[in-house]
């Protein structure tokens, strides 16, 4: 919990606590299964919250939607305040904002095939070298004649052009073979099979809606709701890197900061 601008992570003969400053690392809660690892989580996710850093929870269980309102008393809780010595303790509610890329449990999740880019998209494809080139030519053509790639429609429609109109191009740009584009409309099938239609489109997220603060200073937390998502890998990793890529262009490299900008969980992440 927040306590005294520090993170009370535990408790024996002395106080334990996690720096905010120390918290720009990577990382762990292990332990066996009800030990209490998810309620560790939320804990902490409440304590920087109440620190005014926004929170990313990845909510595979969909048991992370609890934060939204006050806890209430239980023998257990009772025991473990008195357990700690903690004073004056009060049940809160925190700003939670819900995410899911299907749109049926909270705002949804989506960006344009051209933000993703062809390098990210041939990665999350697993296509080689050549169908990466390939790839790479489809989306030169696009961004020459301004046409932007929204949704798997769009790039579909411009793979198949490009592979109609293999000779004109491939003396601009290179080879382009039949089985190059067929191997890829392949990979794009398996990941529409999974949902991937209602990732990419429009409107595009903005990924400062994830950071912000509520007016009485509290950083949100940002739930994703992934119980189906979580059935879908190829579908959830593609999310992910899209995330950290948005990370990387969007946040400057800014050192040590006196606490994180933003703090992500990935509950289960095995």
């Amino acid at each position: 919990m927040y306590y005294e601008g520090k993170l009370w992570v535990g408790q024996s003969d002395k106080s334990c606590f996690l720096l905010p400053k120390m918290a720009n690392r990577h990382g762990l809660i292990a332990g066996a299964t009800g030990t209490g690892k998810t309620v560790t989580l939320k804990v902490m996710a409440e304590s920087f919250s109440e620190m005014g850093v926004p929170v990313f929870l990845a909510d595979i269980k969909g048991d992370l939607a609890s934060l939204a309102t006050p806890g209430s008393e239980n023998p257990k809780m009772i025991e473990r305040i008195e357990t700690i010595g903690i004073e004056n303790f009060t049940y809160k509610s925190f700003p939670v904002q819900f995410w899911d890329l299907f749109g049926e449990g909270g705002h949804r999740v989506r960006t344009t095939v051209s933000e993703m880019g062809a390098l990210l998209l041939a990665r999350i494809l697993g296509l080689n070298d050549t169908q990466t080139g390939v790839l790479n030519i489809v989306f030169r053509v696009a961004d020459e004649n301004g046409m932007m790639l929204l949704d798997f429609k769009d790039l579909r429609a411009m793979i198949q052009h490009v592979g109609e109109n293999a000779k004109e191009y491939t003396l601009q740009y290179g080879n382009i073979s039949s089985q190059s584009v067929g191997a890829i409309l392949r990979s794009l099938l398996a990941l529409e099979d999974q949902g991937a239609e209602h990732f990419f489109g429009e409107p595009e997220l903005d990924f400062y809606d994830m950071m912000r603060v509520s007016p009485e200073g509290k950083g949100y937390i940002n739930i994703l709701h992934s119980v189906k998502l979580f059935q879908s890998p190829v579908l959830y990793s593609t999310f992910l890197l899209w995330m950290l890529s948005e990370l990387f262009e969007t946040l400057p490299e800014t050192g040590d900061l006196e606490k994180p900008r933003m703090v992500f969980f990935f509950d289960e992440a095995h």
